[in-house]
């Protein structure tokens, strides 16, 4: 009797992980293929990065249902900072008649969607003119235990750190400023940096300025970012930091996407 049982549950176990496979298998297809996909669609240079999620994969496939999909591509090229990277999160995607494996010129209902442009500190400062420029989340969601942040991750819009050298101001020592974001103008497509005053004390270059340099100082760390269009069009609904990051984020709900509109000329 005991060798029988150990038969059936070795033969149940070798099931499962044979459905495992399967399942796991099917997911990394579907994934492969979306990222081709896009990547065609939206003219990018090469595969963006997909994960299609929830689990078990097959079930949603059968049901012509994703639950989640994220999509992000990194260093694309983009107006003014050269590069940045570009991520949406969609849930609830019908794919009734797009098939399990996505096509380039699918047209899907999203029940939610999370668009994104994230710009890093190195291409931000090289278009502001600091060279060295470091960006946090403002100091008091810093020490938060909430972290004060959105679901993504991404702080609140004002009294950002930046931290860098103003040599345009005149200036030779790193300065940390707050900074307040902002977007603006007519399709909401341009990000205003705000600087408010200089910081001093833990978290900051801890560094006084002549009051005969502050306001060269505080217009060094003032710009105007325009063409700032987030994937598939969404208009911006917060903007903030998350790492050394500036990130504008869109959400919104109910609307049918194609693959194409993941870049926005």
């Amino acid at each position: 009797m005991r060798k029988l049982l150990t038969g059936i549950g070795a033969t149940v176990l070798t099931v499962l992980l044979v459905g495992l496979g399967v399942d796991f298998g099917a997911a990394i297809a579907a994934e492969y293929r979306l990222s081709r996909a896009v990547r065609s669609a939206a003219g990018l240079n090469w595969d963006p990065s997909v994960a299609i999620l929830g689990f078990p994969f097959i079930p949603q496939a059968m049901g012509h249902h994703y639950d989640e999909i994220e999509i992000k591509a990194t260093d694309v090229d983009h107006p003014h900072v050269e590069r940045a990277s570009l991520e949406a999160t969609m849930h609830s995607i019908g794919i009734a008649e797009a098939s399990w494996l996505i096509r380039p010129d699918a047209v899907l209902p999203i029940g939610k969607l999370e668009s994104r442009i994230i710009i890093d500190s190195a291409h931000l400062g090289r278009f502001m003119g600091l060279k060295d420029l470091m960006v946090e989340a403002p100091t008091v969601e810093s020490n938060d235990a909430t972290g004060g942040t959105t679901e993504s991750g991404i702080s609140g819009s004002e009294g950002l750190v930046f931290t860098a050298t103003p040599t345009a101001a005149g200036f030779d020592q790193q300065v940390s400023v707050a900074v307040d974001l902002s977007v603006v103008g007519p399709e909401r497509t341009t990000l205003v940096f705000t600087p408010t005053g200089v910081l001093t004390g833990p978290g900051t270059a801890d560094q006084d300025v002549p009051e005969d340099k502050l306001t060269a100082i505080l217009d060094a760390f003032r710009a105007t970012l325009p063409d700032q269009r987030l994937p598939f069009g969404v208009a911006p609904t917060s903007q903030g930091a998350r790492g050394s990051e500036v990130i504008i984020e869109g959400i919104t709900e109910g609307l049918t996407i194609t693959l194409s509109e993941f870049t926005q000329a």
